[in-house]
């Protein structure tokens, strides 16, 4: 049986109490609503009772709601009789119950309060009377004068438990069965319940879900299995994009594990549920030899909350330095990275600064294929890379006071890709000199080379060299021309 959603029926009946189990043997009134949920059973004799009355176990509907009583053989809560909400739920002589006699019954009522199986309706309701109208040595009933004496009236008689517990069973086989599984239920799981959220250990990245815990622990440090609970986050949702939603604690023992996703900057998460009273209520008729009764309300209210921080995923720059005439990679150029302002250092996803071993703005050079690789940065941010120094046949065109710069913003868990470019060097025209002059006849052999690294041929697929035996060669014929 599913657990039933307190909170709605506490607004329903108008009402702040605990849902109760149902009673037993109670006198019709003269308003009397109908028996509800449950079975009639052989009845036990006392004083007074009436003959071929039998026992009535189960709920009895008043008012629309389905309810229980709690003192064994008064009268049925009549529908003319005003309720007032009373204190905690007493024994029929009014003792106060044992503590796991309360912590039995507020679990029971939280759990099935709304059952629709009369097994289960009987069952509460043999239960109540079990705990609340008994003949025990170890209760002040007795000294009460609540007695299993036959010779006892409506007021005094105690429920005779091994009694009733054979009547219901020779009536339903399984309701008798219900008895001993919701017992044993009740004294497992039975309150103070306590609750908590732990939210996940590592970073946690805005978009990308993470597993948050959630404990619901008994007396004995245990996990209460198939419990409903309420979460709702903030600057987070589950994976269904909802900020909210209804979940049930796992049978197996463990405890609830939820995939939450970030949406902000501090995620948080709060779990709310109905867990059992420390001690049921009741609500009091105005006559004193009308039945008590136990109804929806009287849950306590549990809440627990989790938060922590989340950042948007990092981002990467990848920067090409190539040839701005021939479009070939430029190796092992100093490129400084930056903020928007071109002076401070960028920062890192942990919100660092990305500085070099002088704690100035890291400086890198490009790799064989002309890039260099910017990982683990902040998002979003805006990143600028700047040339320190050209390399050699870049020398020319290079401005120490205007260096090649480029920006651009990097977007969470992108690459924001940059490119930068170099004019090459003018190459060195050889110069003829003069007939006569000495070296007459001699064509310089000054030339100019540009180079790439070795790893720049591999990954491009060649090499650009001018060398001084080509400017040789066109000096000569040059020469021979003007004779």
């Amino acid at each position: 049986m599913a657990w039933r959603r307190l909170a709605g029926a506490v607004l329903a009946a108008g009402l702040a109490l605990l849902a109760l189990p149902a009673t037993a043997g109670a006198q019709p009134g003269h308003g009397t609503p109908p028996e509800h949920i449950g079975y009639e059973t052989i009845a036990q004799g006392y004083k007074g009772k009436p003959a071929g009355e039998g026992d009535w176990l189960g709920s009895y509907l008043w008012r629309g709601q389905q309810v229980w009583c709690v003192q064994y053989s008064l009268l049925a809560p009549d529908s003319n009789v005003e309720y007032r909400d009373g204190d905690e739920l007493l024994s029929k002589g009014g003792s106060k119950l044992p503590d796991d006699f309360a912590a039995n019954i507020s679990y029971l009522l939280l759990r099935y309060a709304t059952t629709q199986s009369p097994d289960e309706s009987a069952a509460l309701a043999h239960l109540l009377h079990s705990w609340t109208a008994y003949e025990d040595t170890t209760n002040p009933d007795p000294a009460r004068h609540i007695t299993l004496d036959p010779n006892n009236g409506y007021k005094n008689i105690a429920y005779n438990v091994g009694f009733h517990y054979d009547a219901l069973k020779a009536k339903s086989e399984a309701a008798a069965q219900a008895v001993d599984r919701m017992k044993a239920e009740a004294e497992a799981n039975r309150g103070p319940w306590a609750a908590k959220v732990s939210a996940p250990a590592k970073d946690q990245i805005i978009g990308t879900p993470d597993t948050w815990v959630v404990d619901i622990t008994k007396t004995d440090g245990g996990q209460v299995a198939g419990v409903p609970v309420t979460v709702e986050l903030t600057d987070a949702t589950l994976e269904t994009g909802a900020p909210a939603g209804e979940l049930t604690t796992p049978n197996d023992g463990k405890a609830l594990a939820v995939k939450v996703v970030p949406t902000g900057p501090n995620p948080s998460f709060t779990v709310k549920l109905d867990s059992p009273a420390d001690r049921p209520k009741v609500l009091v008729p105005a006559d004193a030899d009308m039945q008590r009764i136990v109804t929806t309300g009287g849950e306590k209210k549990l809440a627990a909350n989790a938060t922590t921080t989340a950042k948007t995923a990092p981002g990467v720059v990848k920067v090409a330095k190539t040839d701005a005439e021939t479009g070939k990679a430029i190796a092992g150029v100093a490129l400084r990275v930056t903020a928007a302002d071109g002076s401070t250092p960028a920062k890192r996803q942990d919100d660092t600064a990305l500085t070099g071993p002088e704690g100035q703005p890291i400086v890198l050079q490009t790799a064989a294929d002309g890039t260099a690789v910017v990982p683990d940065l902040r998002t979003p941010q805006e990143i600028c890379v700047i040339e320190v120094a050209p390399v050699k046949g870049y020398e020319e065109y290079f401005d120490p006071n205007a260096p090649p710069k480029v920006c651009g913003t990097v977007e969470p868990g992108q690459t924001l890709a940059l490119a930068l470019t170099n004019k090459p060097d003018k190459p060195i025209v050889p110069i003829t000199i003069p007939a006569g002059s000495e070296g007459a006849g001699v064509v310089a052999k000054a030339s100019f080379t540009t180079e790439v690294s070795t790893g720049a041929v591999v990954g491009f697929g060649g090499v650009v060299l001018i060398g001084a035996a080509l400017f040789g060669l066109l000096g000569k014929r040059r020469a021979a021309a003007r004779r």
